[in-house]
């Protein structure tokens, strides 16, 4: 089921308050917003709130044997990008970056944040269908800048099926075969050179090795002929 909202601070803070209090979401069931106030992205950053736009949440109960929880914006980023591709009225193309970047044409289009409450993940996704922020850092894009943009409840049910399709493999057939679909979208390639910047400030230059099929890592071969593992960053 899908509940919309007018306006909340946050649906992921929507979301947590209800986990701790006892009264969690039944499963597959999502909360979207057609206005955020407080909402937040990865590291900190401000979540844009443009009219029009997706901003939703969902939880995943952790259970036991699961992959680990963080690798579950894998799945939010591979059913992003799915949802893009079957509610867009253009050829467009989506690609994935890692972590969790959904870009069209190089540039980003979705936010993703996970939230570990007890034994529950709260996964907050935003989507540019209507408008982009113009941020300084980074290029940005929406579906209405390749063609007209799907309505908000269209692309809503959309990615909440593809979500829990993608759970089902993540859960079923482990992290190995979510992260080759991960890949298979992706713009990475092995050999490419790779700049981090981590979350300390500091750079680190290599070249894409991979992911690590346990958590879905960075894997960078660096200049002297060792591998560096990166589990948290921004690259370029």
């Amino acid at each position: 089921m899908i509940r919309f909202i007018e306006e909340t601070g946050s649906t992921n803070a929507d979301l947590a308050a209800s986990l701790r209090s006892g009264d969690p979401p039944a499963r597959d069931d999502w909360l979207v917003a057609r206005r955020q106030t407080a909402g937040k992205g990865r590291q900190g950053r401000e979540w844009f709130d443009g009219t029009g736009n997706f901003m939703g949440s969902t939880v995943v109960a952790i259970r036991d044997g699961d992959p680990p929880p963080a690798s579950l914006s894998f799945v939010a980023a591979l059913a992003v990008a799915d949802a893009i591709h079957e509610t867009s009225d253009g050829p467009i193309r989506a690609e994935l970056k890692w972590p969790n970047d959904v870009l069209i044409a190089r540039a980003k289009v979705s936010g993703i944040l996970l939230e570990m409450v007890d034994r529950s993940v709260v996964v907050g996704i935003g989507v540019n269908l209507a408008m982009a922020p113009k941020l300084a850092d980074r290029r940005t894009a929406a579906l209405a800048d390749f063609g007209q943009a799907p309505n908000l409840e269209t692309f809503a049910e959309e990615l909440a099926r593809r979500f829990a399709s993608y759970v089902t493999i993540w859960r079923g057939s482990g992290l190995a075969a979510v992260l080759r679909a991960f890949l298979d979208a992706s713009i990475h390639r092995t050999g490419d050179p790779v700049q981090v910047h981590d979350t300390d400030g500091s750079r680190i230059e290599g070249a894409f090795a991979g992911l690590d099929p346990l958590d879905g890592a960075l894997k960078l071969n660096l200049a002297d002929g060792s591998e560096r593992v990166i589990r948290a960053g921004d690259i370029t």
